[in-house]
């Protein structure tokens, strides 16, 4: 993984990079005094990994991160003032880690980083047509396609509905519809995917999956209708 690493302390800043090159699958690609210069370099680099400090001067590393829109990259705070970690973890970090850093701990964040990077867009990969793979909490799941019934979007969030159980993604239908293979999954109404092998009934406007009603919306009942090859 590329990984930045943002400090003004420069005794911390070469803690930090002397930890990094312990880890072969880590891969520095530089390093920052400031917020304003990290910003750019997110901007201009393809970076996996920040190890962020919070308290710098001028633009603090929350507020850093509170600037930076659309995809980001996965963050490690590393901060002397534990006082922080319940703002620091609103914005969704991986770890929060408190200075002097320790090696056992640093080596805890980045295995969590590392798992988040499997699974990384919005933690749904396919795998030969077979499974996905979801980050539910703190678990990295395996789910068999032919087990899905549908999806539902849910806010920010993404419904995987299961015969017996339900799981929650953070992500959109569209990065989720992406993932999948359109041979097996359609798109039935802006907020529903449905897996098309388990539609028992198409009546009217609603479809009957796994004794769950779905909703067919008509900008898409067309594309539904010429994949159900009705007679």
């Amino acid at each position: 993984m590329n990984c930045l690493v943002v400090d003004d302390n420069k005794m911390e800043l070469a803690a930090v990079k002397q930890l990094i090159s312990l880890d072969a699958s880590l891969h520095l690609i530089g390093e920052c005094s400031d917020a304003a210069d990290a910003f750019q370099k997110i901007l201009d680099h393809p970076i996996d990994l920040l190890f962020l400090d919070i308290e710098m001067p001028e633009i603090s590393g929350i507020e850093l991160v509170k600037s930076l829109d659309g995809k980001r990259p996965m963050i490690i705070f590393m901060t002397s003032g534990p006082e922080y970690a319940a703002e620091a973890f609103d914005l969704n970090v991986v770890d929060f880690i408190t200075k002097p850093l320790v090696h056992a701990r640093f080596l805890q964040a980045t295995t969590k980083a590392k798992e988040l990077n499997k699974v990384k867009s919005f933690a749904l990969e396919p795998r030969n047509d077979e499974f996905i793979f979801i980050r539910d909490s703190n678990v990295i799941r395996r789910i068999k396609l032919e087990d899905i019934l549908y999806m539902e979007a849910m806010g920010d969030n993404v419904k995987i509905c299961l015969g017996n159980h339900v799981y929650s993604i953070h992500s959109t239908m569209k990065a989720v519809e992406q993932k999948l293979n359109p041979r097996n999954f359609l798109r039935v109404h802006r907020s529903f995917i449905v897996n098309i092998s388990k539609i028992d009934t198409i009546d009217g406007g609603m479809l009957i999956v796994g004794q769950n009603m779905v909703p067919v919306s008509d900008a898409y009942r067309a594309a539904l209708n010429k994949r159900m090859q009705v007679l």
